[in-house]
């Protein structure tokens, strides 16, 4: 159990302080802003009320419909390595609850937050359309968000075995694409940038971050 887990349930502040200092500081989350963002944004807001206890602890914490909400480390240090710019348009793919999607609100200009599950986009609903500079799309993962195309940021909120071409064919030409990257089982932190129409992932952190269904490559069966 951790030092988080002791605090009294309601007093968040002390919790995200507490999630600051021992659980993001001692890593490589090191952008202000960054750090800045997630010390303001309540992530027990993004919880289900049966979890808000449970909002700063250092793990994965379940959404429903088999998803979750990735643990903070792993998103400061997706946010922290994408070098967020004020003048952002940034694609957030599998926005889940819409933690990462207020996270990015607070600091780039217009954040795209993609989901396809209907119960976790109405549940983000009530906080992310008070923001005023996200657009919450209801849609199948995979596709990304062609309709709002070019990005000069993408972030995929969990962990691919892929990223399909149709969402790298989204980004600016210089435009990054962060990720978690399932290797095997084996789940790292990755990300590249899309170069005259080239592009790969390189992995830069070994992180707890949670698979999406939706960009697991096809299976192939040998007879």
């Amino acid at each position: 159990m951790t030092d988080t887990q002791t605090l009294a349930p309601t007093d968040f502040a002390a919790a995200r302080r507490h999630m600051i200092e021992s659980q993001l500081r001692p890593t490589d989350v090191s952008d202000p802003v960054v750090i800045g963002a997630m010390a303001v944004t309540p992530r027990e807001n993004f919880v289900p009320a049966s979890h808000r206890a449970l909002a700063y602890i250092d793990r994965a914490i379940s959404i429903g419909g088999g998803r979750v909400l990735n643990p903070a480390l792993s998103t400061g240090l997706l946010l922290t390595r994408a070098e967020l710019a004020s003048d952002d348009k940034v694609l957030l793919i599998g926005s889940g609850t819409g933690y990462a999607a207020a996270l990015l609100a607070g600091i780039v200009s217009h954040v795209v937050a993609v989901e396809e599950d209907r119960a976790l986009v109405e549940q983000s609903k009530v906080h992310l359309d008070a923001l005023g500079n996200v657009t919450l799309v209801e849609s199948a993962l995979a596709q990304g968000h062609a309709a709002g195309a070019p990005y000069d940021l993408i972030i995929i909120d969990g962990a691919v075995e892929q990223v399909p071409e149709e969402i790298v064919a989204q980004l600016t030409d210089g435009g990054r694409l962060l990720t978690g990257l399932d290797e095997s089982g084996v789940m790292r932190l990755a990300s590249g940038r899309r170069q005259a129409g080239a592009f790969a992932l390189v992995p830069f952190a070994d992180t707890d971050i949670a698979p999406l269904a939706a960009f697991a490559r096809p299976k192939r069966y040998t007879f």
